[in-house]
């Protein structure tokens, strides 16, 4: 991704031409905008209809020399086309006569009586009924190609300074056939795969046979961007999810209460008979399409359909939203998916003369087969998740497999992205890039990163301020072993602090993993309640500038781990630790630790030493990664997590203090609820057995920073509740802007509402309680009645700005409660 934004930064701040050409603006007699005109190149099924704003452009490889533009109460207006090529016309229609031929409509539309809406219910009808699920099994060969474009490129902008020296790359500056605007291909990432399929059993699998990008090594980042984004979808659906967004399909059974739907004209397709739809929405700032789709008159399968999103969807830094899909006939009965592409123009602003960066992604399905039954070992096999074969085949495996040829601009990007990669001062912006983007300062040479920058510098009231400094072996981004580590220095406790591990990838296709590590520092504990494995990890409110009184519940931990991890089975991973800890008091005067120790001088101990072992098993159904290191990349985040870990605690083994055992459990699961926005819940369940001292409790996570940070409680303060046995569950949901777009002063404004309910049972023994009697604390846990919270939260402000309002429910008699409390975060999402 990082070599995306080094071209971002340097774009931001010739054209091949079809036969035919045309892009300009609909207005009435008094120069308003017309929305939803019919444009058409006439005695073709070819033309679109104009967006929001009265704009429209339309391509077509034939040469036409008339345009018409038609709709309902308005006279029908022809405009001969002088050359292949007419950009910004300004069509005026009068109003008058309507048309005899074909009866158009304006505005919203009838829901009774509507042929449309009788065509569309067929197509509801028989929707389970086309393509590949007609057949028990299926198998199909499927290209993809992904490519990203700058936008937008004029001669002004070319013959800029800065571009001096890379002149070169212009030579490759195209026209989009979609959107009409000049871009610059910068990146190509193409992929062949084998697509194997049965419905009885209700299994997928997709091999890689081949995979070529344009020259970057680093590439799994940009390829995870965009899967994430650009999820597989079915228009049959009623939702298509985008941008971890739910848009209504105009194909779905709520699309009536959303779309208005025209039938526009019927035709030959393919020598298939084809009705025409045309569909725009009913409203404004709703997650919705416009667009027109060709279904057939006897099997109502769609034959081509185009979805392009409304302009006042409150989607974020995305100017256009275009999705086209193509079926073939396979027989009298069957129409499979032929093609799909989508791009989208990313802009920081919507406005029409906005550069931008176009994002698309084509795939080409082909060489169908059916009824060939495999066993259901075949889908849940493991096979190496790199082979050296894939990512080196040579031109004419790509000259055999390649479904979809490239233009000569695509082809030229291979060439031009290897040449620009010499050149010093893109070399320059791109280095700069990389540390803004991963955080981290490359050292080429010796194979060394420097970083994380962004935790360089930190402030706690043990260590005063905090300067950090760390690196990590880097060779590439799957790289089978990696170390880590990091020194850091408190300048008011005048104390370093260090931390080190190393991983390593035994078996690559098992992910056998042995790591191990050491770390000596200042930590903020019981910031979660289900324990964390990553040695080098530092909880968010270690080093919190500010915070909501004093955060001096410090401790000081020494920690060596050694563990052993293994995925049997896809998602599926078990793991074994081994972990030693040393934990006393960073602040002795104002949080304490101590506990009864008949053996220690005076009968009490200031310092916890432990020795225990953990086995956990750690399940991600759904969850898709990029990688084949000992590191991987997440592709999607939507994904359900279950975790469970059981803890025994050895005493006197490396003079550990204390035996116990402890079970904990924690569920996450996200849910998108269409046209209702997104939700997340987590369930936390968890038990001690055996006396233990309050360094070794659950504490309820409190969040005394001023940031919201989900799965913790925004009005507790740190230890105020602790427990030995506890029950914990939060739910947020965010309605996308659902509510406020209907409000008419707020709709512009694109904002975007969030509610949560956090709530905790927990219970603490007597003889724990006795036990840390010493330290002077009193131990509380919310056993008599539940403790909650909630919140409501606006998002978006500004497109960055997240605020939450936060109250608590009960337990307001506590000392220091802190009943209300507001919290806030950036957060750069779609």
């Amino acid at each position: 991704m990082k070599y995306i934004l080094s071209l971002s930064l340097l774009f931001f701040s010739i054209t091949l031409c079809a036969q035919t050409k045309v892009s300009g603006v609909v207005v009435d007699g008094s120069g308003i905008e017309i929305p939803y005109a019919n444009v058409m190149f006439p005695n073709s099924t070819e033309g679109t209809i104009t967006n929001e704003e009265g704009r429209f452009y339309l391509e077509s490889d034939t040469t036409y020399d008339l345009l018409s533009v038609t709709l309902l109460g308005y006279a029908s207006e022809e405009i001969k086309l002088e050359k292949k090529v007419n950009y910004d016309l300004k069509v005026v229609l009068r109003e008058g006569e309507e048309l005899d031929e074909v009866v158009l409509y304006v505005g919203k539309q009838p829901k009774k009586g509507n042929p449309a809406i009788e065509i569309l219910k067929k197509v509801w009808a028989k929707k389970r009924q086309n393509g590949i699920y007609l057949f028990d099994q299926y198998k199909y060969d499927k290209y993809e190609k992904i490519e990203f474009d700058f936008n937008t490129i004029d001669s002004a902008f070319m013959s800029k300074k800065i571009f001096n020296g890379m002149e070169f790359i212009f030579d490759q500056v195209d026209t989009s056939n979609v959107t009409g605007k000049t871009y610059l291909p910068i990146f190509i990432n193409e992929a062949v795969s084998e697509v194997h399929g049965d419905n009885k059993i209700n299994e997928k699998i997709e091999r890689l046979v081949g995979n070529k990008n344009s020259g970057f090594s680093t590439n799994q980042s940009v390829i995870s961007f965009v899967k994430d984004l650009y999820a597989d979808y079915n228009i049959y659906n009623n939702y298509i999810k985008l941008f971890n967004k739910s848009f209504v399909s105009p194909l779905s059974k709520t699309g009536v209460d959303v779309y208005n739907y025209v039938l526009t004209d019927s035709s030959y397709v393919d020598n298939k008979w084809c009705y025409n739809i045309v569909y725009y929405p009913r409203r404004k700032n709703e997650m919705t399409f416009k667009g027109n789709f060709w279904v057939n008159d006897t099997t109502f399968a769609v034959k081509d359909i185009n979805m392009q999103v409304s302009k006042s969807a409150n989607v974020n830094w995305v100017k256009e939203l275009y999705i086209e899909q193509e079926f073939e006939v396979l027989n009298d009965s069957v129409f499979l998916l032929k093609r799909d592409y989508l791009l989208s123009d990313f802009s920081l602003r919507k406005k029409e003369e906005s550069r931008g960066l176009y994002g698309k992604r084509t795939t080409v399905y082909n060489n169908y087969e059916f009824n060939k039954e495999k066993p259901k070992s075949f889908y849940t096999k493991r096979v190496d998740p790199y082979n050296e074969l894939i990512y080196n085949r040579d031109t004419t495996f790509w000259a055999e497999n390649r479904l979809e040829s490239l233009n000569e601009d695509e082809k030229g990007v291979y060439k031009m992205l290897d040449t620009l990669k010499t050149v010093p001062k893109f070399k320059r912006l791109y280095d700069l890039t990389t540390i803004l983007v991963s955080g981290y300062i490359e050292i080429p040479k010796l194979n060394l990163d420097f970083g994380p920058i962004y935790s360089s510098f930190g402030y706690n009231e043990a260590e005063g301020i905090r300067l950090r400094a760390g690196g990590r072996t880097y060779f590439g981004p799957n790289d089978p072993w990696r170390l880590q580590g990091y020194t850091a220095y408190g300048f008011k406790d005048k104390k370093f602090k260090y931390g080190f591990s190393g991983k390593w990838l035994l078996d690559r296709k098992n992910r056998l993993i042995i790591s191990g590590g050491t770390r000596r520092d200042i930590e903020q504990l019981g910031t979660s309640l289900t324990s964390s494995s990553d040695v080098l990890g530092r909880s968010f409110a270690s080093s919190a500038i500010f915070t909501a009184g004093s955060n001096n519940t410090l401790t000081d931990i020494n920690l060596t781990t050694f563990g052993i991890e293994y995925e049997p089975l896809k998602n599926f991973v078990l793991k074994t630790e081994t972990n030693f800890r040393t934990l006393r008091s960073a602040l002795p005067d104002d949080f304490n630790l101590d506990y009864v120790d008949p053996d220690a001088p005076g009968g009490i101990s200031s310092e916890t030493k432990q020795y225990d072992v953990n086995i956990s098993l750690d399940v991600t159904p759904g969850r898709k990664t990029t990688g084949y290191g000992v590191e991987r990349n997440d592709v999607n985040r939507n994904y359900a997590r279950l975790y469970l870990v059981y803890t025994a605690g050895l005493k006197g083994f490396l003079e550990s203090d204390f035996n116990y055992e402890k079970l904990q459990f924690y569920y996450r699961q996200p849910f998108q609820l269409g046209g209702l926005g997104r939700t997340i819940t987590t369930v936390e369940a968890g038990k001690t057995f055996g006396e233990v001292p309050l360094s070794l409790l659950s504490p309820i996570p409190g969040n005394q920073t001023y940031f919201s940070i989900f799965n913790t409680f925004p009005n507790l303060n740190f230890y105020e509740f602790v427990t030995d046995t506890y029950v914990s569950g939060q739910i947020e949901h965010n309605f996308n802007g659902r509510l406020l777009a209907k409000i008419p002063f707020m709709k512009k404004l694109d904002l975007r509402e969030i509610v949560g309910l956090r709530a905790v049972w927990g219970e603490i023994s007597d003889a724990n309680i006795a036990l840390s009697a010493p330290a002077g604390a009193m131990l509380r846990a919310p056993t008599d009645e539940v403790y909650y919270e909630y919140s409501f939260g606006i998002a978006n402000i500004f497109k960055l700005l997240r605020i939450d309002f936060n109250f608590r429910g009960n337990y307001l008699d506590i000392p220091d409660a802190r009943p209300f409390s507001i919290t806030g975060n950036l957060e750069f999402v779609f």
